[in-house]
C-alpha cells in the first residue's frame, strides 16, 4: 500500500446505511461508538437533512449493536430515555476529550 493509499484510508470515513421499516435507506458517519455495562453503543452523524430539525451540524443518534432474532447483527434505537441521556453524556466527553486530543497535534 503506497503512503498515498494509507493516506486517503485513515481520511476515508466510516459509512453505514440503515433501513427503517418502510425500507428507506439512510446514510450515516460513525463518528464513535463505545462500550457500557453489557451493550455495544454506536454515535452516527446523518447524512441527510433531518426534518425535525431546523439546524442539522453537531446532531448525532444513537443506536444498540443488537443480534436479532435470526441471528443478524442490528443497529436498535434505545427507548430507554435515562440510558439514552446516559450514552450522550459519555459519548459527548468523548468528543471533548477527541477535540482537545486534535487540537494539541495541531500546535
Amino acid at each position: 500500500m503506497s503512503k498515498q493509499e494509507l493516506e486517503n484510508e485513515m481520511y476515508d470515513a466510516n459509512l453505514i446505511s440503515l433501513l427503517d421499516d418502510e425500507g428507506n435507506e439512510y446514510e450515516f458517519e460513525i463518528i464513535e461508538e463505545l462500550d457500557y455495562k453489557d451493550g455495544h453503543y454506536y454515535a452516527l452523524m446523518p447524512l441527510f437533512e433531518m426534518p425535525d430539525e431546523e439546524n442539522n451540524e453537531g446532531v448525532y443518534m444513537i443506536f444498540e449493536d443488537i443480534v436479532d432474532e435470526n441471528g443478524e447483527p442490528q443497529l436498535a434505537e434505545i427507548d430507554d430515555e435515562a440510558l439514552l441521556d446516559t450514552l450522550a453524556e459519555l459519548f459527548e466527553e468523548k468528543f471533548d476529550y477527541d477535540d482537545m486530543y486534535d487540537s494539541a497535534d495541531e500546535e
